[in-house]
């Protein structure tokens, strides 16, 4: 299957959107990496140039565009990496294993940078971050994988048991996740309620009837440029004001990280579309809207 090919006006649309500029980051490297993406998410079929604008506007552009400008080697990316992230892989080393979990988390940092001495070319592992979840959620899971290659490594020089004990099926199920994301499921109908009317209508359009930005655009009345600044423009406000409405309810900073991740690998009953029809009074469409794909706060 030929790799998509992102065209140039998507591709400029991206980066503005992603803040690649911030990173100095060549637009071509940038298209690379959504490029790398796409051919992962379609990998056995041929996605439409609509399918290949709704998956990659769907995208975490931003934390896409620090993984790349770090993989890359750009030293201010990397720097702003290190201070935003560190305590996110410090914490996560600490609950994986409370004993050796630091050493864990600072022996990825060679990995993630790419550059061994004696390399001719990078090999971060930052290449394998395709967007398509949460910068934070994807380190989680890469530092779980070291620990379990790790444990794996130490039971094939340890005496084998008698018996192999069975492998946990995952993590146990956490009884708060329910709440959070009933929680955010309701703080997000009020905040999408409070929108302006044509900020809702962009919404329903864009993500709900699947309207491209042209199309879109024609029936606003606004260039295509102008529809994907104000689209950005709602889906940070929406952001600002959930994180803010579930501060005033109580919860952590650490608790607002989790009701999003929640909601994006698993929307259960939160539907988007329904909202969005029930505050403009447009019922025309039918079927649900996955958050993790669709509307991102």
């Amino acid at each position: 299957m030929p790799t998509p090919h992102v065209e140039a006006a998507l591709l400029d649309d991206l980066y503005g959107r992603a803040n690649a500029g911030r990173w100095q980051l060549p637009p071509d490297r940038f298209a690379q990496a959504l490029e790398a993406s796409a051919a992962k998410a379609f990998a056995s079929r041929a996605p439409t140039a609509r399918d290949l604008e709704r998956y990659l506007s769907g995208l975490r552009l931003e934390e896409l565009a620090l993984a790349c400008a770090c993989a890359v080697g750009i030293e201010a990316a990397w720097d702003h990496f290190v201070l935003e992230y560190r305590p996110v892989l410090y914490r996560t080393a600490d609950a994986i294993d409370p004993f050796g979990g630091r050493e864990l988390a600072d022996s990825l940092y060679g990995d993630l940078y790419g550059l061994r001495p004696g390399a001719s070319e990078r090999g971060s592992l930052f290449r394998y971050y395709h967007g398509r979840s949460s910068l934070t959620t994807w380190l989680r899971a890469v530092l779980s994988q070291r620990r379990v290659d790790r444990a794996r490594d130490e039971r094939r020089t340890a005496p084998m048991p008698e018996q192999e004990p069975p492998a946990p099926d995952g993590p146990p199920a956490d009884p708060d996740h329910n709440r959070l994301r009933t929680l955010i499921g309701a703080t997000l109908g009020r905040v999408i309620r409070g929108l302006a009317s044509r900020d809702r209508l962009r919404l329903r359009y864009y993500y709900a009837q699947a309207l491209t930005l042209a199309e879109t655009g024609r029936l606003l009345r606004e260039h295509e440029a102008t529809v994907s600044r104000n689209l950005m423009r709602t889906r940070k406000t929406i952001r600002v004001e959930v994180e803010r409405q579930l501060h005033q309810a109580g919860l952590s900073v650490e608790q607002i990280e989790q009701c999003f991740q929640l909601v994006s690998d698993d929307a259960g009953p939160i539907d988007v579309e329904k909202m969005l029809a029930d505050t403009t009074g447009d019922a025309r469409n039918s079927g649900p809207v996955v958050l993790s794909k669709k509307v991102k706060p």
